[in-house]
């Protein structure tokens, strides 16, 4: 059902930004620092404001084979926020000593010859919900019975032609968007109300 084809991504960006940036930090009293994501290539938005949460959330739970309709679950982010993804995430997948978890959020996976499989992929990944992204369209590396999955590596590409994400949205998996920190740049954006003073 799924494609193992490994996408490597990892080109550095000139200027060496980091995706990750400007980090939210408050200070009492002060509105959570606001982030637009942009494709490193053309600066083309490829979110509204987000807000960064101070880890990925655990998944909702959601019985997908007892849906009326299939699609995607849940979104594992909230509309308008972002995470960082500490833990290595899509391929390559490689063979892990016990069997846990391919990757974050998903259940485990085994080859053909029945040994675990772990994810060896990028890490810090900007995780947010789907529905918050801007301008993308699908290219499927690796699709299942209702939506992609991230086995195949980036499968978002931005106006410009640029591989800037890898969505995940089959039924059985976390509904989730997960930027290449490789290829988008992040910059602040003013929180709401926080314009010139009349």
């Amino acid at each position: 059902m799924e494609d193992q084809r490994h996408q490597e991504g990892a080109a550095a960006r000139p200027g060496g930004e980091q995706a990750t940036a400007p980090d939210p930090t408050l200070t009492e009293g002060a509105a959570p620092q606001l982030t637009v994501f942009v494709c490193a290539a053309c600066g083309a938005a490829l979110t509204g404001p987000l807000k960064r949460l101070p880890a990925v959330p655990e998944a909702p739970c959601h019985a997908w084979w007892e849906a009326e309709e299939m699609g995607p679950s849940p979104a594992t982010v909230p509309s308008g926020c972002y995470a960082i993804e500490t833990e290595p995430y899509g391929p390559p997948l490689v063979v892990a000593e016990t069997p846990g978890p391919v990757m974050p959020r998903h259940g485990t996976r085994y080859n053909i010859d029945g040994q675990p499989l772990v994810s060896r992929g990028p890490r810090g990944n900007i995780v947010m919900n789907p529905d918050d992204a801007r301008g993308l369209t699908t290219r499927h590396a690796s699709a299942a019975c209702c939506g992609a999955t991230p086995e195949g590596g980036p499968n978002q590409l931005c106006a410009c032609g640029t591989l800037v994400a890898t969505l995940c949205s089959d039924c059985c998996l976390p509904y989730e968007l997960h930027l290449s920190p490789d290829h988008v740049r992040a910059l602040p954006s003013p929180s709401p109300g926080s314009g010139p003073a009349a």
